[in-house]
């Protein structure tokens, strides 16, 4: 990993591209595909790209069964107790409306209800994420959302994962569909024979994914446009090198883009992390992933001053910030920006992708700045509700339409003042 001082001048702000426009124009004409032929499309796509001869997208409760006859007894529990975690965590989240009730008789109110349908996307390809199911399905359950559909990609036998399969069991999917990419997305937008569309699409994907759903943004909600995973580590000499570099690549073998940056003041620790990423990588079964996101997006910055890596840490604003310093509490109320932070030795980031409870799909690309990570809120609509007495009218009509005018827009005063128009015509 290249060392370089942040005082050089360097920008650690986190630049992707936004795909080609060979990319963009395969996902439109994928998008158009699946309105125009449905189910034929989905299944023509299942078999050119996931080599997947499949007869039906909908997984059955059969194949739900025997995936979870023959999984792991202590997998199938470690993945109940992390759902159990993830939902306390959300749990904290629910909101109820409010109302305020005014001397005149008249009230203001805001009602929270849940999204009536959400499609879930859980990635496939190079790995499969049981763990994402339960991070999108689990907030969608606890808001109330009645319809959940998720899809992901099948496997060259038309499979999804055991993994995946029982996720979906411990939480009670019953609309589990094999369809991942553009066209899933797609199909969760627009609907085909066997996919009714949805209200809203969320979960991170590849960059076909994340093209798809800004294409479909507006016509369907989306959560965000999630990019490569991103970690960074704040570290001084009180923490252990051979940690910091396995935390590092624990987000570098996810994906060639993912990005690794440690800050830190000490150059000690600097050189060691850096020979310790090198070590580390020769011996993880994803090494050529983890080894390219290290020489292109991996990075190791020597600051001059605490501020400093402050200061750099709230530029980059990245998914994953990790602390580990001396008075990493302390230093974690002075950060602004991160997708979710991880306070000291302990609290590697893989305890957040699995099993504190916390959600992992988070904001990507700096963008951390504006936004927030996947949560119950997400699947939630707020309603305004306003109910004007008598009185209140009569109080306020005349500053309401004096407004109205102000603006030049002479029928919302009158619509304000026909009331007292049809009293005056009626006394």
């Amino acid at each position: 990993m290249n060392i370089q001082r942040l005082t050089d001048g360097v920008s650690i702000r986190r630049q992707l591209a936004d795909g080609t426009e060979q990319q963009l124009q395969a996902v439109k004409e994928i998008i158009e595909a699946v309105r125009a032929e449905g189910d034929a499309a989905l299944l023509r796509f299942a078999k050119k790209w996931d080599k997947a001869e499949l007869s039906a997208l909908k997984v059955t409760q059969e194949e739900i069964r025997q995936a979870a006859d023959r999984f792991d007894p202590q997998l199938l529990a470690d993945l109940t107790e992390a759902a159990q975690n993830i939902r306390s965590y959300h749990e904290g989240q629910q909101q109820q409306g409010y109302r305020h009730d005014r001397a005149d008789g008249s009230y203001v109110a805001q009602r929270v209800t849940p999204i009536e349908s959400a499609g879930l996307y859980v990635p496939g390809g190079t790995a499969a994420y049981p763990s994402s199911v339960l991070m999108n399905v689990i907030p969608a359950q606890v808001a109330g959302v009645g319809r959940i559909v998720v899809t992901s990609p099948p496997d060259s036998d038309g499979n999804l994962s055991d993994g995946v399969l029982v996720a979906a069991h411990i939480l009670g999917i019953d609309e589990l569909y094999k369809t991942g990419g553009a066209q899933a997305i797609a199909a969760l937008a627009y609907g085909t024979e066997t996919i009714r569309p949805v209200d809203k699409i969320t979960g991170p994907g590849n960059i076909f994914v994340a093209l798809a759903k800004r294409e479909v943004n507006g016509d369907v909600a989306i959560d965000m446009i999630a990019g490569p995973s991103e970690i960074a580590i704040i570290a001084d000499d009180s923490a252990y090198a051979d940690e910091v570099a396995a935390d590092l690549l624990s987000q570098a073998e996810h994906d060639q883009l993912a990005s690794a940056v440690l800050l830190t003041e000490s150059r000690a620790l600097a050189e060691q992390v850096a020979a310790q990423v090198k070590s580390q990588l020769a011996t993880l079964p994803r090494e050529a992933i983890a080894a390219a996101s290290i020489r292109d997006h991996g990075a190791i910055y020597l600051a001059d001053s605490r501020a400093e890596l402050i200061r750099a840490a709230n530029q980059l604003a990245p998914e994953h910030l990790e602390i580990m310093t001396e008075d990493a509490e302390a230093l974690a109320e002075e950060i602004d920006h991160a997708g979710a932070i991880f306070i000291g030795r302990y609290s590697s980031e893989p305890i957040g992708d699995y099993f504190a409870g916390t959600n992992h799909v988070l904001p990507t690309n700096s963008t951390a700045r504006f936004s927030s990570a996947l949560s119950v809120y997400d699947f939630v609509k707020r309603t305004s509700i306003v109910h004007y007495s008598e009185q209140a009218w009569r109080d306020n009509q005349e500053k309401i339409a004096r407004l109205a005018r102000l603006e030049g827009l002479e029928a919302h005063a009158r619509a304000v003042e026909s009331r007292a128009w049809k009293k005056e015509s009626q006394s």
